[in-house]
């Protein structure tokens, strides 16, 4: 008698939207959005934690500003964008070393050029993510254009996290 009511709830179980996997245990690769800002870093370490319990891969992602205005003023964009990187990937292998023995995550750090929301949709794409962690806009202007996280919501194509 159970095993009739078994079987029923198994087949009911079995049905799903088409795509939807069972039997998965989480994401398998966790980007964030980092830029050197407080919720950036906020953002980092709130997918460390995620990385961590779901023994997931924790792709951290600077996108490189591409602005044609700042070569008319005479800096040097791709320079400054690369120290950039570079600053950030310190800051990261610093923090990483810091919390070796206590906290575990593999990790890896990808740069992209473009615009921070192009930026991370490629790399989101790139790197085959599960999920999709930013931290929120410090910018007053964003609550009228619409900000990276926002319009990566709107793309619709993995879950997104904010991070205040």
């Amino acid at each position: 008698m159970n095993q009739g009511n078994s079987e029923e709830n198994t087949s009911h179980a079995a049905d799903g939207p088409a795509g939807f996997e069972r039997g998965t245990d989480g994401p398998k690769v966790i980007v964030v959005g980092v830029d050197g800002s407080d919720s950036s870093w906020r953002a980092a370490a709130y997918a460390a934690g995620l990385a961590r319990r779901q023994n997931a891969l924790l792709a951290l992602v600077y996108v490189q500003p591409v602005l044609a205005g700042g070569a008319a003023l005479g800096v040097s964009v791709v320079e400054a964008t690369e120290e950039i990187a570079e600053e950030l990937m310190a800051e990261i292998r610093t923090q990483a070393e810091r919390l070796r023995g206590i906290f575990e995550v593999r990790w890896e750090f990808h740069t992209f050029r473009g615009d921070p929301y192009s930026g991370l949709v490629r790399a989101a794409d790139d790197l085959t993510a599960d999920a999709v962690v930013v931290g929120a806009s410090e910018r007053a202007g964003h609550r009228i254009v619409g900000s990276v996280a926002v319009r990566l919501v709107k793309a619709g194509r993995w879950p997104v996290t904010v991070v205040p």
